[in-house]
């Protein structure tokens, strides 16, 4: 947890929930069971969950006094380390709750990058959320230097030794921002570089996207047999890999392209910071967009990387929607492969894989080879019937190959 330095067993840092419903219109997870997967990807455990509802946050303690008077109390009970919220909190909300609370506090975003920080491993990704995270604590330099806020100068003086050493620090914070943007600007011509070799070479690119822990990185080790780290967790995998597929379809090969995962409210910050990486992905020819068949929020998950997508610049390039994880499902879909409407009038093809078992796999290599053909993906000269298509049912007519 950003705060916590860890139980007073030494193990893991205990954690209390807190997530605030804000009606329609703002994104809010009931069950906090993503908060909970990051908190555990970061090493904390989960004693509590609250629940909050308000029309608006509140200016000073964000769930306002009684509601943190209630978290309070569980932090006592439980003898919790420190409280995470599911939503982002301005410096002075953290700072009045870390007070009333008298535990170290961190929302979403900070939770997002120490993972980050944690999982990053090649230079290019260490940099990037270095980046991310100096842009973060520069909005908070304030707490941080609270104990020299009374600090002041003599009568008919303002400041003293407290501003002058946030001033001092936010310089130096802002020295090495602008560093680590002119060095990832390198790092960012260095892949244009190589994109454009590859374009030359006439490589077809293939990126794979989607939710984290959608399954991406199994998938890619499947295709290309690969030895990319993967795991059951959110962000197993920060760094884009790049390995050759061999088509026999085609008799040729292409390039194929693992990229980091995506989440909901993904900091703007981090995905600014990632813009080299992402890159991968709005200059493809064809994004495999990988989804969670298993998840009950399959259709928000999907939403929120079509939005990233839109985001990166991104969002025409063609996609097959790969549904991974059917080994979960029960009963199996009863196809193999289909289309669906992306968007009014805009039909993409859907595939169903169990990228850890190999099924599927041999369809969704003649998707790939179909959309690097001359002819590319196109789809059916009249529109699916719409029984095919709902997410409910995930398709229905022909039996899928065992």
């Amino acid at each position: 947890m950003s705060g916590p330095q860890g139980s007073s067993e030494g193990g893991p840092s205990r954690a209390v929930l807190v997530g605030v419903d804000f009606g329609t219109g703002h994104s809010f997870d009931p069950t906090l069971d993503e908060l909970a997967l990051l908190a555990s990807s970061a090493g904390d455990e989960t004693v509590a969950r609250v629940i909050a509802r308000r029309s608006a946050p509140d200016a000073a303690l964000f769930i306002g006094s009684g509601k943190a008077d209630e978290v309070k109390a569980l932090v006592v009970l439980h003898g919790a380390d420190g409280v995470l919220f599911d939503q982002a909190l301005s410096p002075a909300q953290q700072r009045n709750l870390e007070r009333h609370l008298g535990v170290p506090v961190a929302d979403r975003t900070a939770l997002i990058l120490e993972i980050f920080a944690r999982r990053a491993k090649s230079h290019e990704g260490k940099l990037q959320v270095e980046l991310a995270r100096l842009q973060y604590l520069s909005t908070r330099l304030v707490r941080r230097w609270s104990h020299l806020e009374r600090q002041r100068g003599g009568v008919g003086h303002r400041g003293g030794p407290g501003e002058a050493q946030i001033e001092l620090d936010r310089r130096m914070l802002g020295e090495r921002i602008k560093t680590l943007r002119a060095r990832l600007e390198k790092v960012k011509r260095q892949r244009g570089t190589q994109r454009r070799a590859r374009e030359r070479s006439g490589s077809f690119r293939v990126s794979l996207v989607g939710y984290t822990n959608a399954g991406k990185s199994t998938l890619f080790n499947a295709l290309v047999k690969a030895q990319a780290y993967a795991a059951d967790q959110l962000f197993a995998t920060l760094d884009t890999t790049t390995r050759s597929m061999y088509l026999e379809a085609l008799g040729t090969s292409v390039s194929l392209s693992d990229t980091v995962g995506f989440i909901r409210d993904l900091p703007h910050k981090l995905v600014e910071a990632f813009e080299a990486t992402l890159q991968e992905a709005a200059e493809a020819d064809l994004l495999l967009h990988v989804v969670d068949a298993s998840s009950p929020v399959l259709q928000e998950q999907r939403d929120e990387v079509e939005r990233v997508l839109q985001e990166i610049g991104a969002g025409d390039v063609p996609q097959v929607l790969v549904y991974n994880k059917i080994d979960r499902l029960d009963p199996l879909p009863r196809q193999a492969h289909d289309w669906i409407e992306r968007s009014p009038g805009h039909w993409v093809p859907r595939v169903f894989v169990g990228a850890l078992h190999g099924q599927g796999l041999d369809v969704l290599r003649g998707l790939i080879a179909r959309a690097a053909s001359p002819e590319g993906l196109n789809p059916p000269l009249s529109a699916p019937s719409p029984d095919l298509t709902p997410e409910s049912s995930l398709g229905s007519a022909l039996p899928f190959p065992p």
